[in-house]
């Protein structure tokens, strides 16, 4: 380092210090946006999906998916769309063929869990979407099936928020909010958009970055983009699989997202599995969009910077965004962001913004496999996700519990059981980087780590930072304590439970 960068550096700690930015710990700076709520509410979440398909297989193999996981869902509607990639046309059929395939396996996946939809229904629930590329194909007198569908769905009174995935084009979403904005009065359309999550596979159209901008009140999680594929590598959602691809998942396991793996463990599984394409470029990248909706216990979709197998996101204003939203980068000076330090397959740390989906990725495979299983399996030849209980609490919602610095707190999973009587492993760990949107981020001990009962002791309210400097850390600290439950089946298959501690200094 040179001096004058050194000195640079030493006068933006003191700066940054006087203007009462944590800097000898961990902890979100007060001039950063404040971020949404935490979503609180019971049920399955409710889910709608824009996908291009029939532009190349990865839709295809993401709806594949999703049918297999659609006890655990309410799927409002499943909307046929254009993008870049696909410009005039749109296929509904694509998604009704599949939901054929999937009905035909229906009885079967009732041998393993309750709350799988009718296949009629479902497919009542297809339409199109604007059949033009982007905002051109947008206005009066150009409403759809798909854009009406959305209006009802996000009109119905329900408590729950309607969460908006993206895997192609945004237009048709663009279509109903000028439609709501057009006919209702101003507390009406916010009452709308407060309903929406969404979730953008990068930005495949113009009208993501129009939507943003017209209404800044919608939660919306993108890394923006350029609309031809050229940024898409450093996009959180191809930590799913875009190890080759892409070249990006330095540490990942490559070998549960290959055309073999793949073609022996879900294309070669029933008639579900025969509509599982071998992928074009890489597998699947519209999943991450619903994959952290799964009720696996980690519960990411309360919020993004909780993180999940859908990956981790942070609330700031991108470059040329005219608001904050859910997105990538973050201020790497208090190590604020949005990328997950991980040890990879090679042993050694990696950090990215990847990893936060790839950490994963040995369990939301195995959790697909077992599910295509099911698909043809009866319940004795097939293998069920360990149930986990924490202190007596069963169920998968966070725990959350308040204590000091210095104290310790009991973790108890004994209770936690397996569908298929096999023996259990246990491993807790500190996700160092989770919560940290408006939130210190504490330092905690872990004993008894990879047994069933563990005891974690809260040593600051705001943990260390990476560059000691003046400054005080005040208020509570938080962090997210994971229980990882797997079993011993074939594929083994692991289950969560989130805790997250709210740490007050020693004394309050």
């Amino acid at each position: 380092m040179s001096r004058l960068c050194s000195q640079r550096t030493w006068w933006r700690a003191f700066m940054l210090a006087g203007a009462g930015v944590v800097l000898g710990g961990v902890a979100a700076g007060q001039n950063a946006p404040d971020p949404p709520p935490v979503d609180e509410f019971a049920g399955r979440p409710r889910v709608m999906v824009f996908s291009d398909i029939g532009n190349e297989p990865d839709d295809q193999m993401s709806l594949v998916r999703l049918l297999v996981y659609s006890n655990q869902l309410e799927i409002e509607g499943l909307v046929a769309t254009t993008s870049v990639w696909q410009r005039t046309s749109v296929h509904p059929e694509t998604m009704r063929e599949l939901i054929q395939a999937y009905g035909q396996v229906r009885p079967n996946l009732l041998l393993h869990a309750k709350g799988w939809p009718v296949a009629e229904e479902l497919a009542g629930r297809v339409s199109s979407g604007q059949t033009g590329y982007g905002m051109a194909a947008t206005g009066a007198g150009l409403s759809s099936e798909g854009a009406k569908a959305l209006i009802r769905a996000a009109g119905r009174e329900d408590p729950r928020p309607l969460w908006v995935c993206l895997w192609g084009g945004a237009n048709t979403l663009a279509q109903a909010l000028l439609e709501v904005r057009a006919t209702r009065t101003p507390a009406e359309l916010k009452k709308f958009v407060g309903k929406l999550r969404v979730y953008s596979i990068s930005d495949q159209d113009d009208a993501g970055a129009w939507i943003r901008r017209e209404f800044p009140e919608l939660s919306y999680i993108v890394q923006p983009s350029t609309q031809d594929g050229d940024e898409y590598y450093y996009a959180t959602w191809t930590g799913i699989s875009g190890d080759v691809y892409y070249r990006n998942c330095a540490g990942a396991d490559p070998r549960t997202v290959t055309n073999q793996w793949l073609e022996t463990n879900i294309r070669g599984k029933g008639p579900l599995g025969k509509h599982y394409p071998r992928f074009a470029f890489i597998m699947e990248g519209d999943t991450p969009s619903f994959l952290g909706l799964i009720d696996n216990g980690l519960n990411a979709f309360r919020r993004p910077d909780w993180g999940g197998w859908g990956g981790r996101y942070i609330y700031r204003q991108p470059r040329g965004e005219t608001r904050a939203i859910w997105t990538q980068g973050g201020d790497l000076f208090s190590r604020i962001t949005s990328q997950d330090t991980v040890r990879g397959a090679d042993g050694q740390e990696h950090t990215s913004d990847q990893a936060t989906i790839w950490r994963w990725r040995e369990a939301y495979q195995n959790d697909f496999a077992a599910r295509m299983d099911w698909t043809v399996a009866d319940f004795q030849h097939a293998n069920h996700n360990p149930v986990v209980t924490v202190n007596g609490e069963k169920g998968t919602a966070p725990i959350v519990i308040g204590t000091q610095v210095g104290r310790p707190v009991a973790l108890d999973a004994g209770q936690s059981r397996d569908p298929d009587g096999q023996p259990l492993r246990y491993r807790w760990f500190h996700y160092e980087e989770a919560g940290s949107a408006g939130a210190n981020l504490a330092a905690v001990t872990i004993a008894g780590a990879d047994t069933a009962k563990a005891v974690v002791t809260p040593t600051a309210v705001c943990r260390p930072a990476w560059l000691p400097a003046p400054g005080r850390c005040s208020g509570t600290g938080t962090a997210h304590i994971i229980v990882e439950v797997t079993d011993d089946g074939t594929p083994r298959l692991t289950s969560y439970r989130r805790v997250i501690l709210n740490v007050q200094a020693a004394g309050q």
